[in-house]
């Protein structure tokens, strides 16, 4: 097996498993390349009948906090990456391998977007879920809008969303956000033990099963990036939302005006 290699994407195969292992600790930030990166992987592991399941998972402290506004280049053209980064990710959704994402720490923001790409996630108590975009005052991204709700239901989406509520890995998996826990620092090993359950039943029928429950999925997350990506375009203008961001860099309190 052949896969694109990566400077910040670790890839290893355990039998029929194979590992994509973020290493931009600690937390993890993610990127337009990245992202495409893992997309390629997928897309080379979907070629080979050897690789059945995907693990997602980082290196260090916390699974992802998104994108990193604390880079000087980040924001020079931010609409127009935003949606370059949006195309790489849908590319997530429409990968015919099935992925477990191990989630330590904090999947924050499009971290959570990008847990929440994948079909299911391990997480130990000590995790946290964090939709932060009303507090940072912006829209969410990363195809939250249509997958969060299609996780966990309508009602608790909308606390997560416009509630902007933090949710630990017991109340996550109370909510059906996380399919299983473990024990602190042992995601991965449980995310691949459930990889391994996966791997061994008949692998054209999880596919084909797969397949059937994604229906038009793809479809509907290319329209909800577009959406999500013209909201953010225009809020990123906003007092609120350089305010958001500064408070967000700060470590403080955010004091927003409605502006």
């Amino acid at each position: 097996m052949t896969v694109p290699a990566f400077d910040g994407l670790r890839v290893q195969t355990d039998g029929a498993v194979a590992v994509l292992e973020i290493a931009r600790p600690p937390a993890n930030f993610f990127d337009r390349p990245l992202i495409a990166a893992i997309a390629d992987t997928l897309d080379a592991l979907s070629l080979d009948d050897s690789a059945r399941v995907a693990v997602l998972s980082s290196e260090g402290k916390h699974f992802c906090a998104g994108a990193n506004f604390g880079d000087p280049s980040e924001g020079s053209d931010r609409p127009s990456d935003a949606r370059r980064l949006y195309a790489e990710g849908a590319r997530l959704f429409s990968s015919p391998i099935p992925i477990i994402a191990a989630v330590q720490g904090s999947a924050v923001g499009g971290g959570l977007g990008l847990a929440c790409a994948a079909d299911f996630r391990v997480a130990s108590p000590a995790s946290r879920f964090w939709a932060n975009f009303a507090r940072l005052g912006f829209h969410q991204g990363f195809g939250l809008s249509l997958s969060l709700p299609r996780i966990i239901g309508e009602q608790a989406a909308r606390r997560m969303l416009i509630g902007a509520e933090r949710v630990d890995g017991t109340e996550a998996k109370s909510l059906g956000l996380v399919d299983r826990l473990a024990e602190p620092g042992s995601e991965q090993a449980v995310a691949l033990a459930f990889a391994r359950e996966i791997a061994e039943l008949a692998p054209l029928a999880v596919r084909s099963i797969r397949e059937t429950l994604q229906k038009d999925l793809v479809e509907r997350i290319v329209d909800a990036l577009d959406r999500e990506a013209t909201e953010q375009a225009w809020l990123w203008e906003t007092a609120d939302s350089n305010e958001g961001i500064a408070a967000s860099l700060e470590r403080r309190a955010p004091v927003f005006t409605g502006k």
